[in-house]
This record gives structure tokens, C-alpha cells and sequence, in this order.
């Protein structure tokens, strides 16, 4: 993080309380900005899914926090960068999306960012980077852009260099991204005046790409600002969970599922996580960040309906939080449990109870499921299951539902279809 001096604009004194600053690459400068008056900046999202998730959250609260104090954010959609894929940091190259799965996952992602950010009266603008991408000539691009890049500089950037020395290299395609990516900048200086482009810290390499193509074309003073990577105090990546990524759109994963997701959170993240992933003033994230023994949970639970607010609204945060509260402290409301459909043929001749416990998402992998059980963490219709072979038929239904349980905060009912 950036040993910064005293900051005097409230976006940037606000970010860095609540831990959002990971490097500027120029904070005095930029602080001096956006002192002066209201700034655009954008984020970019790849429509690698047809939702957002947890994952995307910080850039998106930045997002937020840049509304809030009155300068105008653009989500910027990555139609035309799609075709490509971006290799940061990657151990393989993305399989390459056919143009209807685009166009599918832009309409989720849009839909995602509704849920966070408000697009009334030009307070948040949309873009979509094919409108300008798809139209480029090739020779153009290489006389206008390609001529402003340096190889050796380019093959000097950390996550160019990790892909070089793995087995499978890079292809030029995807070497091609961060120029497209510079292309973007420079574009939307040119259309909205944005001056500012903030993304995670395994983009610095890209913004800096951009930031000197907008210098050297247009002499324009542009200025970067990346996120820290989050992960949580065991050193997972944030985002996680055994059924997946938890995604931010309800038809992918329930609001209650949402909810508990961050109820699970350790400890020693909750005021780190309420300072990055809720509207709460910074001091009262501290305040319940440094609270002991059984009440952090109800910080936890603090947490849990306030980023679900965020993103579902607060009637749906507060149902969850309900639904929560009489599932685990009365014991009782499975009707209120996330619900899974599974095909009423894997029970026909029975099917495996690990291999139950990882097609209903409460386990990644076979492995994981067989570990579960084994250490008498797994439960079926809150009965311990210890044989991680057991056969799980139709005759354990009750009332055409099975309810399933990793450990004591995690259930969930299947339902076969």
C-alpha cells in the first residue's frame, strides 16, 4: 500500500480509512484532482459469467464510494476485450466465448451492477467497449497505437513475466489485451473526461499501459489507482466458498446463501470486511470489528444484512437474517433453507452420500465431501452421516425433501425434479 501523505479529498481520505488503496500512481496529483471538483472514472468488467460475484465486490463498492461523493463512476463492459481474455496473472489462456455467450453474460453483468450502483440521470454511466473495438482496422490500430508500445517494457510487467515462464506461454491474442485495454482509456478520456481508471492490483501493469498512452497521444494527465487483493485471514481468496463462486445474482445463488456467506466470516476479517463491503461509517466498522467472544457474531450477522443490503435490497437482507435466526437459533423453518433440485434418477438405485453432498454444492469436490464425513461434519435430515458410501434413496424424503447440513451453518433441502 501506498505510504501516502495527509489526503484532503473526501473519496480518497474515505478509501483509504477503509482500506480500499493498495498503489496510486500519483496520489498527491490525483488528491489535488479531485479537491479542485468532481472527476469520471471507470472499472472494467469482462463478461467472463452472466453474473458478477463476490469476487468483483471491492471494485465495485469503489465504484460506490466515487457516487457517494459526487464524482461520476462508468462500469465499463468488456464486449470487445471478451473476444480476447485477459491472461493477468493466469496459469492458461480463457477459452474463447462464441458471440451469443457474450452477449448473455453482458445483459447478467449489467443486471449485476444494477443491483450495486444507481444509473439514474447520468450518476453512473454504462459503456461497452465493443462499440468502439469491434470498429477498428487492424494497420490503424498498429499506425496510432502500436507504434506508442515498447516490447521490452510490456515483457517487463510481473504478470506477463509469471506467463512466460509456465509451460504453456502466452499467445499473441492475449498479449494483445493490454493494448486493447490502453485503447479503452484513451476512449473514454476522449468521450466522458475520464481521468481515472481503478481496478485490483493485478491490473497495475494495464493502467500504466494507459496512462501513458493517453500522455503520449493526447498530453492527457491520467492517474491510476489499484484495490489490494482481498483474501481472508486463512489466506483464501475472497469470493470462495465449496459450492463455487458466490455470486451476486439471486437466480445463481439464493439471497439466504448470500446472506450466510458473509455470516461465516472469520473473526479477525469482520471490520476489515465491513469497512470494505458495507456503507457503515469507518469508526462503527471498527467498533464491531473489535468486539470478543460471542459478540462478533452478532457483528458477523451485522455484516451479513448489511452487504446483502447492498446487493438485494434491505427487505430481502432482513428476511434472510430472519430466516437465519429461526433456522439456527429456534432450531426450526427448514422452509426457509436455500433449496437445490437434483434429478430424481440419482436416487433411483441410490446414490453415494458423498456424491450427494457435492452435487447439492456443500462440497467442491468428491474429496472434500469424503473429508467432510469423515470428520462428522456432514448430517442428513440432522442425522450424522459416517459412511461416506451410504446410499441415499428415495425412502429418506421427508415430505419430498432432503435436508442436508455441513457442519453446524450450512444446510440446505433437496428437492428432486
Amino acid at each position: 500500500m501506498s505510504n501516502s501523505p495527509t489526503l484532503k479529498s473526501p473519496f480518497l481520505q474515505e478509501a483509504q480509512a477503509r482500506g480500499m488503496i493498495f498503489q496510486c500512481t500519483d496520489l498527491e496529483g490525483l488528491d489535488e484532482v479531485m479537491l479542485a471538483g468532481p472527476i469520471t472514472a471507470y472499472v472494467g468488467f469482462d463478461p467472463t459469467a452472466d453474473s458478477l460475484h463476490v469476487g468483483n465486490a471491492l471494485a465495485i463498492m469503489t465504484l460506490r464510494l466515487l457516487q457517494k461523493h459526487g464524482h461520476t463512476p462508468i462500469a465499463l463492459l468488456g464486449g470487445g476485450t471478451a473476444k480476447i481474455g485477459d491472461p493477468s496473472f493466469r496459469d492458461e489462456a480463457r477459452s474463447l466465448m462464441s458471440a451469443d455467450t457474450i452477449a448473455h453474460n453482458l445483459a447478467g453483468i449489467e443486471g449485476s451492477l444494477r443491483q450495486f450502483l444507481n444509473f439514474d440521470d447520468g450518476k453512473c454511466l454504462l459503456a461497452n467497449n465493443a462499440e468502439w473495438l469491434d470498429r477498428l482496422s487492424y494497420i490503424s490500430l498498429l499506425q496510432d497505437v502500436g507504434v506508442q508500445f515498447s516490447i521490452s517494457r510490456m515483457l517487463s510487467f510481473e504478470s506477463v513475466k509469471q506467463r512466460l515462464e509456465r509451460e504453456q506461454g502466452l499467445t499473441f491474442l492475449e498479449f494483445n489485451y493490454s493494448i486493447l485495454q490502453s485503447y479503452d482509456f484513451r476512449e473514454l478520456y476522449r468521450r466522458h473526461g475520464a481521468i481515472l481508471q481503478l481496478g485490483g492490483s493485478d491490473q497495475w501493469g494495464n493502467i500504466v499501459s494507459g496512462i501513458d498512452l493517453g500522455r503520449r497521444t493526447d498530453s492527457a494527465r491520467l492517474f491510476g489507482l489499484t484495490t489490494p487483493l482481498v483474501t481472508t485471514a486463512s489466506g483464501a481468496k475472497m469470493g470462495k466458498s465449496a459450492g463455487g463462486a458466490t455470486w451476486v445474482n439471486a437466480q445463481k445463488l439464493p439471497v439466504f446463501d448470500y446472506w450466510q456467506f458473509w455470516r461465516n466470516t472469520e473473526d479477525a476479517d469482520v471490520g476489515r470486511f465491513l469497512k470494505l463491503f458495507t456503507d457503515l461509517p469507518v469508526d462503527e466498522c471498527e467498533r464491531l470489528g473489535a468486539l470478543e467472544g460471542a459478540a462478533i457474531n452478532d457483528a458477523k450477522k451485522i455484516l451479513a444484512t448489511e452487504a446483502t443490503a447492498i446487493c438485494h435490497g434491505r427487505a430481502a437482507a432482513e428476511e434472510a437474517a430472519e430466516a437465519a435466526r429461526t433456522v439456527f437459533e429456534q432450531g426450526a423453518g427448514v422452509a426457509a433453507l436455500p433449496e437445490k433440485m437434483l434429478s430424481a434418477e440419482l436416487f433411483t438405485q441410490g446414490i453415494p452420500a458423498f456424491k450427494l453432498f457435492t452435487e447439492a454444492g456443500l462440497a467442491g469436490s468428491g474429496g472434500e465431501a469424503r473429508r467432510l464425513i469423515r470428520g462428522g461434519g456432514a448430517r442428513l435430515n440432522d442425522t450424522v452421516i459416517h459412511d461416506e458410501n451410504h446410499l441415499v434413496t428415495q425412502n429418506d424424503l421427508h415430505d419430498g425433501t432432503l435436508k442436508l447440513s455441513s457442519g453446524k451453518k450450512k444446510h440446505i433441502l433437496v428437492r428432486l425434479s
